[in-house]
């Protein structure tokens, strides 16, 4: 679907913002995603997990400085922020004071600014897995997750939300989606208040169908429509009637986020159709209704400013 008016909705981005983290010297790039394999974490343990973590988290505040000048005023946080999370709480950490002063700053200014703030945990987060022990952990992570908005004050609402895949079908969907809205009530109000799940991209898994009958109607979280999503796993509606069903399931004066993007196979015929394109040039109708765009592109920030102009053009 192409509008040229999408340029109305609000746009972000995931993330990484290159033009930031691109800076020369590379002592100086801006990131939100430092990190460390696992054996360096064994070694020298929540020191540097803290360490990296803040040095993440004042990063955080450039980025969102850097929106603001640039009038983008939707942005998703990067869960790898907190590198080997799941081994600890915050509290946990020797910088745990200066982390939450700084988290409490950066959700200030993106309040100041009228940015909104949100996160996509890894795929790993299966909710409705049959082992115990991936639902613990899941909990565990979502949890992390809702703390650091928490800190921040952000909302306990989809307007912060924290976005989801359901994660496997395990042979039996309707069964599946029954675990998940059992583990459902594990989560606590910080996680179940900001939660909402996306359409997959694979044939054996959830269209905005699935996810309407067997989550929303029961439980009410809201869906995100993906677009390469759906074009890639349709199942029985079209893109304008997925993409109507999907936005309707969020609570009245939450304006609802949409991912957008094209598959890579326009910029490069061997790449798999489910591969995301760098540039996003099939502009997206939204059917004139009030949407926020999460732009999902390689190119990042990059990709936003050239969706507004060619939307514009």
């Amino acid at each position: 679907m192409e509008n040229k008016k999408s340029c109305t909705c609000v746009i972000g981005y995931a993330c990484i913002n290159d033009t930031l983290g691109n800076s020369k010297p590379k002592s100086k790039a801006i990131m939100v995603n430092r990190g460390m394999v696992k054996k360096t974490f064994l070694e020298r343990g929540l020191p540097y997990a803290g360490e990296l973590a803040l040095q993440n988290i004042y990063d955080l505040e450039k980025i969102v400085e850097w929106n603001y000048r640039h009038n983008i005023f939707l942005y998703r946080m990067s869960s790898d922020m907190f590198p080997w999370s799941s081994e600890y709480s915050i509290d946990d950490l020797p910088q745990a004071t200066l982390i939450k002063e700084q988290l409490v700053k950066v959700g200030a200014l993106a309040k100041k600014y009228n940015q909104r703030l949100t996160f996509h945990p890894g795929q790993f987060n299966v909710l409705l897995s049959p082992h115990e022990n991936i639902v613990k952990n899941t909990i565990k992570e979502l949890s992390f997750h809702a703390a650091v908005m928490d800190i921040m004050d952000l909302p306990r609402s989809a307007y912060a939300k924290i976005n989801i895949h359901l994660g496997g079908a395990y042979g039996d969907k309707v069964a599946a989606m029954e675990r998940f809205c059992t583990n459902f009530q594990r989560l606590p109000e910080s996680v179940k208040t900001r939660l909402t799940v996306e359409n997959d991209d694979k044939k054996s898994m959830y269209t905005v169908e699935d996810l309407y009958d067997g989550i929303h109607k029961k439980l009410g979280i809201p869906i995100v429509f993906d677009s390469l999503h759906h074009q890639c796993h349709p199942g029985g509606l079209s893109e304008q009637d997925a993409f109507l069903l999907a936005i309707n399931t969020w609570p009245k004066g939450i304006e609802p986020i949409i991912h957008v993007s094209q598959s890579k196979k326009t910029e490069d015929c061997k790449a798999p159709a489910h591969a995301h394109a760098d540039y996003v040039t099939n502009f997206f109708d939204v059917c004139g209704k009030k949407v926020s765009i999460m732009l999902e592109a390689k190119a990042k920030e990059k990709a936003v400013q050239r969706y507004k102009q060619g939307c514009c053009a």
